[in-house]
């Protein structure tokens, strides 16, 4: 009887175990219905007819990806797999679980060398680790997307990336800044917090690199500290193949912003004569009337006061 008894109790330990992964998935699943249901703030990339939309977490994720990608100088190709693989392993979500010892955007495993449990859940070291593994890989650019990231994370499903390859390449357009106003998130109503400039600047550093702002926003001069506008000039990024110039950059600088704008509270970004406002998001960007130009040679982030 007792050998029984313990049988019995092992397998009713295991079916707790499984039936509290089970509630917890449940749990996690509605709360992600809450609030990313039909009221949710939701962000979009649409270009030549097709579209991509995603909510606020996953956006402000596929951002830094691609600020990490091109801050090195790589090219759009290699944001589209990075951007594809994640897609793939987490959904775009920073997630502290997975496969194993599996974390992160890329699910990437302090096991297998890829870093601290801390580091590999930062978006821009896990960014930037994927890089290094995908620069490796000759000729990864011109290789079919899945092959190009297997090569990176061995994964026991290689296939599975490339059914993320058509969104992913419509973000890696837009995010990259080729397309022009080809991003935008509609946000929800403010809730009347004011914004941090300081984080604003802290974040941008964090996802393109300490040269991205000026040596006046970068110090935080005491004019600029007061301010909640940050003044981003759009400076050309060379790659392997080409350079980007000022317009290009400019428009990635801005597409970021949208994309973090629900974080870190941006009310306004301008750009190139365009402008998109929190409080008219869901008309995207617009032609500013009567400012036309505002922006153009640099690109104006304004948060909430």
């Amino acid at each position: 009887m007792p050998p029984i008894f313990a049988v019995r109790r092992g397998r009713l330990l295991r079916v707790g175990a499984a039936c509290g992964v089970l509630l917890a998935l449940a749990g996690y699943l509605v709360a992600h219905y809450l609030t990313a249901g039909p009221g949710a703030p939701r962000c979009t990339v649409r270009v030549d007819g097709e579209s991509y939309s995603l909510d606020p977490e996953q956006a402000g994720n596929a951002s830094a990806i691609t600020a990490v990608g091109t801050s090195r100088g790589l090219p759009e190709r290699a944001v589209t797999i990075a951007l594809a693989t994640a897609m793939q392993e987490s959904g775009l979500r920073n997630i502290h679980h997975g496969d194993r010892d599996s974390q992160g955007l890329f699910q990437q495993r302090p096991t297998q060398g890829w870093g601290t449990a801390r580091q590999i859940t930062d978006p821009v070291y896990a960014s930037g680790s994927f890089y290094e593994h995908l620069v490796q890989v000759p000729g990864y650019s011109r290789l079919p997307l899945t092959v190009a990231a297997q090569k990176v994370q061995r994964s026991g499903f290689p296939q599975a990336y490339a059914k993320h390859e058509p969104g992913a390449s419509l973000l890696a357009a837009a995010l990259t800044g080729r397309i022009p106003a080809a991003f935008s998130c509609a946000t929800s109503p403010s809730d009347g917090k004011p914004g941090d400039p300081a984080a604003l600047r802290a974040k941008l550093r964090r996802d393109f690199g300490a040269e991205v702002l000026p040596a006046a926003e970068t110090a935080g001069r005491r004019g600029a500290a007061a301010s909640h506008t940050v003044t981003v000039p759009p400076r050309p990024v060379r790659t392997a193949a080409t350079e980007d110039g000022p317009r290009r950059r400019g428009w990635e600088l801005a597409s970021w912003a949208v994309a973090n704008a629900a974080e870190l509270r941006v009310t306004r970004v301008a750009f190139d004569g365009r402008v998109w406002t929190a409080e008219e998001s869901r008309a995207g960007w617009r032609t500013e009337t009567g400012r036309a130009g505002e922006g153009s040679s640099a690109v104006r982030i304004t948060t909430a006061q």
